[in-house]
């Protein structure tokens, strides 16, 4: 059995404006790098293999956290939002001819336009998270994330999620074979830092 750990990276300015991101390369914010300087990988992850996506939100955060560089890996490059990218959510759910929705309603076929959708996301990732041949800590993106833990949750876009991805904690799954399951304990926080 294989463990994998995701994290998610630290705010950006577009995090706090609400825009839309996905394959967009912001940096993180000031204010991330400060609060994420409090933290560091848990014992027992502080030595696994690191990667990250190669957008720099990820790859920064990464390097703060586990201080040392990640192997930037392509396959965890953040949901391709096509058209919507740098957009306000809010603005396109208030707008009924976006055709935007609510993650609950996606199902895996859901495509923003000139987008990917879940299913795509998903089909780029696999190779990568079955192949993993030792435990492993990725810095990646909200999207990424979701299609990796609802692959373990056995959640289908549809209806509530089952999980909610928080930043400053590891979320475990289990890779077994053709297999994933959600981790135990499935959700480890960062440790602070000692003064």
């Amino acid at each position: 059995m294989i463990r994998l750990a995701m994290l998610r990276h630290g705010h950006t300015d577009w995090n706090r404006a609400g825009r839309i991101q996905g394959r967009t390369d912001i940096a993180l914010d000031d204010q991330a790098r400060a609060d994420l300087a409090a933290f560091q990988l848990p014992k027992g992850w502080n030595t696994a293999d690191l990667v990250s996506s190669p957008l720099l939100r990820a790859v920064e955060t990464a390097r703060i956290v586990a201080r040392r560089d990640p192997q930037q890996v392509a396959a965890l490059t953040e949901m391709d939002w096509g058209d919507w990218e740098g957009l306000h959510g809010v603005d396109l759910k208030a707008d009924p001819a976006s055709g935007f929705r609510d993650i609950e309603e996606w199902g895996w076929d859901y495509q923003p336009p000139h987008g990917e959708s879940p299913a795509a996301v998903w089909a780029r990732l696999k190779p990568w998270v079955l192949g993993l041949q030792s435990d492993c800590v990725a810095v990646c993106h909200i999207g990424i994330m979701r299609m990796i833990l609802a692959q373990a949750h056995g959640w289908d876009f549809d209806g509530p999620a089952p999980f909610a991805v928080k930043r400053n904690r590891l979320f475990v799954v289990e890779i077994e074979g053709d297999s994933l399951r959600v981790g135990e304990p499935d959700i480890i926080r960062l440790e602070k830092v000692a003064p």
